[in-house]
């Protein structure tokens, strides 16, 4: 790529949902508020900057069947890139993404290493399937290969039982979870039901993925000890098709999730009124299609969460949680610059008018 221009932004920098400045310049890939010398090669845009938005759980390099190969996941950190999300917590991939951290016109990930799942409980070429007994070891190895986090399957469909249910022992997962905290990892979990949740939680357990399972009783629990949620709404929407194409052979299954789904608004609502953290991912990857944090924000929103808060678990609280910077001086060049207001209406986000990443003005 060639020498980067002097960036000048100028309209509203919204640094944080109340501190808004009006002008920030990027010099050499960099935020500063401080004016540089004249420099004969200066772009000007003008708009609403936000810091780049977060997707706190995707999945690049994997698709419904596994792994894909480097030039499929380049296609999806693009994606990922042109809808504005340009920090991403891959929240389990088998392949490996390194090559990605190179790349200067790509998003940064963190990675949560390999899936950890109990054998024959989870998607066929996703996971690590192991025993309970192996539970530690492989938390241990995923810990090291990680950014910081660690991802285990926390429930799945049991097909004796014809339903989901937890897969690990509660000594396993308290075991395992010391073990990462003692490596400096962060722990999430997939779960849909409730049966799993209160184990993994008292486990010391640091986030979980979907949490469409989340009670009365176990909320209090959640907001106690600051776990945090990523529900993945726009990943819950497809839990009737799911259902359907199971009725047949797992009909008590079939009506679990249609359950799960029926009350997934209601579910966000209190965990959010309890004071749990909510942070906004896709599950993007898989079977579902990269570029939708702009649908899941909105989702948080028809959830009954208020729009600047919506929009700060994709920004603002997102970074904060994951230890990422926003437009700090000093800070690489990752925003997005939009023609409206997004904490007026985050239906704003679907239209980025300018992508900023690391300085280069990429869409």
């Amino acid at each position: 790529m060639s020498d980067r221009a002097v960036l000048h932004v100028q309209g509203r920098v919204l640094v944080g949902p109340e501190d808004v400045r009006d002008e920030l310049w990027v010099v050499g890939g960099r935020v500063t508020y401080q004016r540089p010398a004249a420099a004969a090669d200066t772009l000007t845009v003008r708009g609403w900057a936000l810091p780049g938005l977060v997707d706190a759980h995707c999945h690049v390099g994997l698709d419904a069947h596994g792994p894909v190969p480097p030039e499929e996941a380049e296609k999806q950190a693009l994606t990922d890139r042109d809808a504005g999300a340009l920090l991403l917590r891959d929240a389990g991939s088998p392949s490996d993404t390194r090559w990605i951290d190179d790349r200067e016109d790509l998003p940064k990930i963190i990675r949560a290493g390999r899936h950890i799942a109990r054998t024959r409980r989870y998607i066929r070429n996703y996971a690590h399937e192991i025993e309970p007994d192996d539970l530690v070891a492989y938390v241990a190895r995923e810990a090291r290969r990680g950014d910081g986090w660690v991802k285990l399957v926390g429930d799945w469909i049991d097909r004796e039982a014809g339903d989901l249910t937890a897969c690990w022992p509660r000594g396993a997962v308290e075991a395992a979870i010391a073990e990462a905290h003692r490596l400096g990892a962060r722990v999430t979990a997939h779960c849909f039901a409730e049966d799993s949740l209160r184990d993994l939680v008292e486990a010391g357990i640091d986030c979980i993925e979907h949490a469409t399972g989340l009670t009365e009783d176990t909320i209090p629990l959640f907001a106690e000890r600051g776990v945090a949620i990523v529900p993945t709404l726009v990943n819950i929407a497809t839990f009737p098709q799911l259902a359907a194409g199971g009725e047949t052979k797992f009909p008590q299954w079939s009506a679990h999730m249609r359950r799960l789904h029926a009350r997934r608004y209601d579910t966000v609502r209190a965990a959010y009124d309890a004071g749990v953290p909510v942070y906004a991912g896709t599950d993007a990857g898989g079977s579902l299609a990269h570029g939708l944090i702009a649908g899941e924000v909105a989702e948080l929103t028809k959830a009954g969460i208020p729009t600047v808060d919506a929009l700060s678990a994709a920004v603002w609280s997102a970074r904060t949680w994951l230890g990422r910077p926003g437009l700090v001086e000093g800070a690489p060049a990752d925003l997005v610059v939009y023609g409206e207001d997004p904490r007026a209406d985050v239906r704003v986000l679907g239209a980025p008018e300018a992508v900023v990443v690391n300085g280069w003005v990429v869409g």
